[in-house]
């Protein structure tokens, strides 16, 4: 069974030989960033852990493109697109709207979830199922309406 990190190094070999600089550039630093926290938890990560890492480098991406936008820099901002690109073919498929609207409804019926209270163990328990198939903020906030 191929792990994440063996399917990321596949495609950064696959990126060398097409001589894809810039896609080359953003498996690279994603790779960088897994080895940083393996060296520094000193511990080797799982296909879960190496998701988080994913997720969090698109996160930034998406932040530095409201940012880019905001200050007209339409150039940058569709550069980090492309690089949220590259880095997004090793997430799971996504979640469709209905799949995640079931899932959302069931968390909160086996939680017994009834207020805004509950709102932090809805999310826990659902963290681990969304986990890069669908944006924790969308969840968060469709759980507020259905808690609302």
């Amino acid at each position: 069974m191929t792990t994440l990190k063996n399917q990321i190094t596949e495609v950064l070999k696959a990126t060398m030989r097409a001589k894809e600089m810039d896609k080359l550039t953003v498996i690279r630093s994603l790779q960088a960033a897994i080895k940083q926290i393996e060296v520094d938890e000193r511990k080797e990560l799982d296909d879960a852990q190496t998701l988080a890492v994913i997720e969090k480098q698109i996160k930034q991406r998406k932040e530095s493109i409201k940012a880019f936008e905001g200050a007209g820099r339409d150039d940058l901002a569709s550069k980090e697109q492309a690089e949220i690109d590259v880095l997004s073919q090793f997430l799971p498929e996504a979640m469709t709207e209905e799949e995640l609207d079931s899932i959302i409804e069931q968390t909160i019926t086996a939680q017994e979830a009834t207020s805004m209270k509950d709102m932090g163990k809805v999310m826990n328990s659902l963290r681990p199922l969304i986990a890069g198939r669908a944006d924790p903020a969308l969840v968060s906030a469709k759980i507020k309406a259905e808690l609302a």
